[in-house]
């Protein structure tokens, strides 16, 4: 009798312990809905590191322009001062949420270096997302093989971050306010 009751409470604590697949299928939605939210808004955002000032952005403006937003795809150009050649991509895919950096001349043709970026290892419903360097960043950027790249939404809704490290070293970090649209 003992072990029929431990039996039945380990198969009730395992089945506390899944998760639906319709809580799953949502859950990815999650930071991608909080961005759409955004969309159509322009933040200003500030170089928090590295704090010396010895960054290229340093004193230039940057703004993010929540721009275009679909079921599948963010676009979020990312102007520094007067440079509007990056866009951020961050879309929803099978392996999970992607952030690519689309670079393009004046003209509107692609940069030569461009698309490279990679996919979350975060959890779906995670604030904080981190892109890794996939295969094609690393081809076509051996320098930025380790590179890992962090979305974040801060839990009170009030500040994006941009994060760069390589090397697991913090490279460059911009904040954005979100409570001041432009």
């Amino acid at each position: 009798m003992k072990n029929v009751f431990f039996s039945l409470m380990l198969l009730l604590l395992l089945a506390g312990c899944t998760t639906s697949p319709t809580a799953q299928r949502k859950q990815p939605e999650t930071f991608y809905n909080s961005l759409a939210a955004l969309c159509g808004n322009s933040y200003q955002g500030t170089v928090v590191h590295p704090a010396d000032g010895t960054d290229p952005f340093a004193g230039k403006a940057l703004v993010m322009h929540v721009q275009t937003c679909s079921d599948t795809t963010l676009r979020i150009p990312f102007l520094v001062g007067e440079d509007k050649s990056r866009t951020w991509l961050v879309r929803q895919t099978p392996e999970g949420l992607q952030l690519k950096h689309d670079h393009r001349h004046e003209d509107g043709t692609p940069d030569e270096v461009t698309m490279y970026g990679g996919i979350s290892t975060a959890p779906a419903a995670s604030l904080t997302h981190s892109f890794p360097a996939d295969a094609h960043t690393a081809k076509l950027l051996p320098a930025a093989a380790t590179n890992e790249w962090t979305l974040a939404l801060s839990s009170d809704g009030t500040t994006f971050s941009y994060i760069l490290k390589r090397d697991n070293q913090l490279r460059f970090q911009a904040d954005f306010d979100l409570t001041k649209p432009l």
